[in-house]
């Protein structure tokens, strides 16, 4: 069989802006200091005019794009995950989240798979961080096909969204027909032995895990589920429903992300098991991008085992 193709979603990222100010003239994009590595610089290259590098001052540049969406423009604010969530925090809060605006957040290099970069940018606070600003969409696609559609569905609504994109180039495993919407999920395979929720790099692990589990005779459901707030609590409802079991699989602290969405939704209107796969309330630290997935957990061997156990 032909090796998948793999892209990173940063990259899809700047296509998809590149795409979308073909097309919308009011589109904006503001950078710090990061256009080569966000991927913005694509954009700039075709935009000159549209493109604002603010240095490295991401509080400034949350603020103007604040300033820009109230005069009818519609700004993607770029920088690292951790740059764009966690030191620009009080801004979002503040400036985007609490008048509501229409800026959208583009933060790429999300989680443990920055790699060398080590635990000062390997940003796995960041779904929890937005998660708790009243009206904020977060949004964490698994694939070059999706996240293009994630930036083109973020554009089309109204009100403040937070992207979160990889460094790590991932198998693109959509067809082009794809069709992404905010608030729900997506079932790759069905299954009734346990459901496997997951988004970003660890949905594609999540199949793998899927196909592995089959060879022992364990009927694995797994469900895409990129738009984390507002979470599609009918397919979690459903899913747990039908399972009994569920496990949740992020590149993200196991407190505050997808698992914990999950959980809440589940102790409040369906009560079920559930196994969390995500970094242990630990901070990463430097070293190869895929070998520290697998040494965090966050691969489709580790997804495998906490199954087969959970399914005894």
């Amino acid at each position: 069989m032909a090796e998948m193709k793999k892209v990173a979603t940063r990259d899809s990222y700047g296509a998809a802006l590149v795409e979308l100010g073909t097309e919308k003239a009011n589109l904006v994009v503001l950078d710090a200091d990061l256009a080569g590595a966000t991927k913005t610089g694509v954009f700039k290259k075709a935009f000159p005019d549209r493109h604002f590098d603010f240095g490295i001052a991401e509080a400034n540049m949350i603020c103007a794009a604040a300033g820009m969406s109230t005069a009818g423009l519609v700004p993607f604010a770029s920088s690292f995950a951790m740059f764009a969530a966690g030191r620009a925090f009080e801004q979002v809060r503040n400036s985007i989240g609490y008048p509501h605006l229409n800026v959208k957040i583009g933060a790429t290099h999300g989680g443990i798979s920055v790699g060398e970069d080590g635990a000062s940018h390997q940003c796995c606070e960041d779904f929890a961080l937005m998660r708790t600003i009243p009206g904020m969409t977060v949004i964490c696609p698994a694939d070059d096909i999706e996240a293009k559609a994630a930036v083109k569905a973020a554009y089309e609504m109204e009100g403040p969204v937070y992207l979160r994109f990889g460094r790590l180039a991932v198998p693109v495993f959509h067809s082009e027909d794809f069709k992404f919407q905010i608030g729900k999920g997506e079932v790759l395979k069905e299954g009734k032995d346990v459901a496997i929720i997951a988004n970003g790099l660890l949905v594609y692990e999540a199949v793998l895990a899927a196909e592995e589990l089959a060879k022992d005779g364990i009927d694995a459901m797994v469900i895409n589920m990129a738009t984390i707030k507002p979470l599609d609590e009918e397919l979690v409802l459903a899913a747990a429903k039908k399972c009994g079991k569920v496990i949740t699989c992020e590149e993200h602290s196991v407190i505050g992300g997808l698992g914990e969405a999950v959980c809440g939704v589940l102790s409040e209107k369906l009560p079920t098991p559930v196994k969390r796969i995500g970094v242990n309330d630990e901070f990463g630290h430097s070293g190869p991008a895929v070998s520290l997935l697998k040494q965090f957990g966050l691969s489709a061997e580790h997804i495998v085992e906490v199954a087969k156990d959970f399914c005894k």
